[in-house]
């Protein structure tokens, strides 16, 4: 990384300080912690695109699974739930996976034919109905437990770190198999599937409450150990005094304390991703991947499996990014599934790897501090500058109340000039691939 390169970092260095000093340092340290998630985000979809030239834009699916990934892992357990329905949803599951290896047996041991064809669709539609006699009355059972405040089974009741990772593995095994389904298409079947296949992914999260309470959300996800609650820091004499000896009141201290926690363990986290990311980029591997980017009729000519390379960069990807939605989840301390919208914040994440560089993974880590920088403070420097501007006019003045109201707008016109002008004065973005 060159001089100029590392200045950019050291810019956005001080843009964020610039945000402390100016309005909060609790929204500066609350903005680092976006930044770190979105550079993680930015990262599996470089993994994805920058590597293999994989044209995914399902990457929302795989955050909202990570996301799902702490539910299932931290949550307690409803006990009620279980009770009710727990072991007609196992017997449910075990059916419908039963069906399902029937059906690939049947379809690779029988020859081909009308005979094939009958038989699998015996087994395909006596399983379904098999699964939803089992599941149904499970799942309804749950459902009407404790509406309220349950109607889901809950999790498993770990440690929510452990939890990063059920997110990434959740996240790799959708990948494992909705690669096998449509890693061969051309790329941009390649997107319309993976991005139809996001939606399926999130409206399942949003319509099953017994497992995720859908629409309800599930709130009062537990924190990392090393993370301490706001309302125990406000009450302890010690970090009072502390707080007071750096001119912060105890509540402005405890929020900002917490953040930093945070901020530490999604900073080990991204330099580990980017450790491995930098060590498979610079392998053989690395540079096979590239081979086949660049040209798969050539590295098939070379006996490389390029399919069985493209779903592993495909998992790999998806992976990093399902850790990312468990970490975002866990910041929040809320699982809410209508607020992943594929098509809005695939498109973000997809500027930051644009803009930051495809094909190095520094750029796409610069991508995800300056995207998310961009996207969450154009906002009220919009609102500033038409303040500014507009001062001169009546207050009564309807072209001045409609710039006022449109400023929250600005920042998709920000993306798109952002974007525009990159694409021109630098199409391999910030820090481009060597």
């Amino acid at each position: 990384m060159t001089i100029r390169h590392a200045s950019y970092f050291a810019i956005m260095a001080v843009l964020l300080v610039l945000v402390g000093w100016l309005q909060s340092w609790s929204v500066a340290m609350g903005l680092v912690n976006m930044c770190l998630i979105s550079a993680i985000m930015a990262l599996g979809v470089n993994i994805q695109w920058g590597y293999a030239g994989l044209f995914s834009v399902g990457t929302m699916g795989f955050v909202a699974l990570g996301g799902l990934g702490v539910v299932l892992t931290s949550m307690p357990p409803v006990r009620d739930a279980w009770s009710a329905g727990g072991v007609g949803v196992l017997a449910g599951l075990a059916v419908g996976v039963l069906a399902i290896i029937a059906a690939v047996q049947v379809y690779r041991r029988m020859q081909k034919g009308w005979l094939r064809a009958a038989v699998l669709l015996v087994v395909i539609v006596g399983g379904f109905f098999a699964f939803r006699a089992v599941m149904d009355p499970a799942v309804d059972a749950i459902e009407g437990t404790n509406t309220a405040v349950a109607g889901y089974l809950g999790g498993a009741g770990m440690p929510v770190i452990l939890s990063w990772l059920v997110g990434g593995l959740l996240a790799a095994g959708a990948a494992w198999v909705i690669g096998k389904v449509s890693l061969g298409l051309r790329s941009d079947y390649l997107a319309i599937a993976t991005l139809g296949i996001a939606e399926t992914i999130i409206a399942v999260i949003k319509n099953e409450d017994w497992l995720s309470r859908g629409v309800r959300n599930v709130n009062g996800l537990p924190r990392p150990l090393v993370v301490p609650y706001e309302v125990n820091l406000q009450s302890n004499p010690e970090f009072i005094a502390w707080a007071q000896y750096f001119g912060f009141d105890a509540v402005e201290a405890s929020s900002l304390f917490v953040k930093l926690c945070y901020a530490l363990l999604f900073v080990v986290v991204l330099a580990i991703i980017m450790w491995l990311s930098e060590r498979a980029w610079n392998s053989p591997w690395g540079r096979m991947m590239r081979a086949i980017r660049d040209n798969e009729t050539a590295a098939r000519a070379m006996g490389k499996n390029v399919t069985k390379r493209h779903l592993q960069v495909f998992i790999l990807g998806s992976a990093v990014c399902g850790i990312a939605g468990a970490m975002l989840t866990t910041l929040d301390g809320l699982f809410t599934p209508g607020t992943y919208q594929p098509l809005r914040f695939t498109f973000l994440i997809w500027v930051m790897v644009i803009v930051g560089g495809s094909g190095n993974n520094w750029g796409a880590v610069l991508g995800g501090f300056l995207i998310w920088f961009l996207w969450v403070e154009v906002e009220p420097i919009g609102l500033w500058l038409i303040q500014t501007l507009t001062d001169t006019m009546p207050d009564d003045s309807a072209i001045r109340a409609h710039l006022l109201e449109s400023a929250a707008h600005m920042r998709l016109m920000t993306m798109g000039i952002i974007l525009l002008l990159v694409l021109r004065f630098a199409p391999r973005g910030l820090i481009p691939e060597k």
